[in-house]
């Protein structure tokens, strides 16, 4: 019982640091069931991408690692077409 308790909160702590949980304005009451729904929903996924990817070695979750990949790949994929990289060229596959 303890185990599952733990999970929760480390559920709602990640929610409220990295999905605005707690950020929403709204009043009306399906506006903020749509809300919450969807900031526990994108945790849950994030953790199923992080799990689909690791095939060896089942490391522990952590939504700061999700955001930083995301970012450092949102970024990565702008200097590319910014730049004019080709990133299929042989001599890049090194």
């Amino acid at each position: 019982m303890y185990r599952s308790r733990f999970q929760i909160e480390f559920l709602f702590r990640d929610a409220k640091q990295f999905t605005g949980l707690d950020n929403c304005q709204a009043r009306a009451k399906e506006k903020l069931h749509f809300h919450w729904n969807t900031s526990l929903s994108s945790i849950n996924l994030a953790k199923i991408a992080h799990w689909e990817s690791e095939e060896d070695d089942k490391l522990p979750f952590s939504m700061l690692d999700v955001k930083v990949f995301y970012h450092n790949r949102l970024l990565l994929d702008r200097f590319i077409v910014k730049f004019g990289i080709r990133p299929n060229k042989p001599k890049n596959k090194k």
